[in-house]
């Protein structure tokens, strides 16, 4: 069914609401830009779908009406009078109070393949990711709408690898749906929002043991990303320093570059190379 516009500020009002700060609460208000990301998702009705920030329902009730189910995860427990109202013509929807963060993908859903569609905080970004990614339950396809600068680093080939982008390649095909301006918020924000969009692979592109030690490597190098390779990964491998000469000899990697000009293929070539080092 179609479903009229949900005016935000009113909803807010009634229910003696502000957007809080502190949680990072811009609410998306806007309704066409709501249909689209629905659309963009393509939820249809064999859907099981994660909702990661209910808010006061706007993206969840258009969810509800095409998805098979919503769980829809909430944190600021002073939304729910509101969210409840919004989604009560639903009997698909499941609304759980807390911080995605503290909840395992596998206590939602008893199997792979469900759809994650969420308007996050900003600065929760890379840590959502990571742990949807990392989930022993793996969505088939995660729709985010994020800052439209991180999104753009995420899907650019000539922009600079980060952890977050890093970890985002291992184990999908991430690309842009669309821009958001800012006026499509409330209260508006500073920066520009993008639908960034992740379909999943069926299997990462390296095995669980290798992907252990990818991100131990590159969780040293990337705290200290400054630093050349043959000094940040000193703290990731044994024996120091003549272990980290012979591992980025043998993966064909300069020791004097540093990890954000890496390419995703150099990343595996050099985990690949550790792991055959020191199994």
């Amino acid at each position: 069914m179609a479903l009229e516009p949900l005016h935000v500020p009113s909803l807010l009002k009634r229910f003696g609401l502000s957007p809080r700060k502190s949680l990072g609460q811009n609410f998306l208000v806007d309704h066409n830009a709501l249909v689209k990301i629905v659309s963009d998702a393509g939820i249809g009705p064999e859907d099981r779908v994660l909702e990661i920030g209910a808010g006061l329902g706007s993206l969840t009730r258009l969810l509800a009406d095409r998805a098979k189910s919503v769980t829809a995860i909430e944190i600021d427990e002073n939304l729910f009078p509101a969210l409840e109202s919004v989604i009560q013509p639903f009997d698909n929807v499941r609304l759980i109070k807390g911080d995605i963060l503290d909840i395992p993908p596998r206590s939602l859903f008893s199997e792979n393949g469900y759809q994650v569609v969420a308007n996050i905080p900003y600065y929760i970004t890379s840590a959502v990711i990571r742990h949807l990614l990392e989930a022993e339950v793996m969505p088939e396809q995660i729709t985010l709408t994020i800052q439209r600068e991180v999104a753009e680093r995420i899907i650019s080939k000539d922009a600079k690898m980060s952890l977050l982008s890093l970890s985002v390649l291992v184990y999908g095909r991430p690309r842009i749906a669309r821009h958001i301006p800012p006026e499509c918020f409330y209260p508006r924000p500073q920066v520009e929002s993008s639908v960034l969009m992740i379909a999943i692979d069926p299997e990462p592109k390296l095995s669980m043991e290798e992907i252990r030690w990818l991100f131990r490597l590159a969780h040293a190098a990337f705290n200290q990303k400054r630093k050349m390779l043959r000094n940040s990964l000193k703290p990731a491998l044994p024996d120091g320093e003549a272990s980290i000469s012979s591992v980025l000899t043998d993966a064909g990697i300069d020791p004097r570059k540093r990890p954000e000009v890496l390419s995703l293929e150099d990343w595996i070539q050099l985990t690949r190379t550790a792991v055959k080092h020191f199994e």
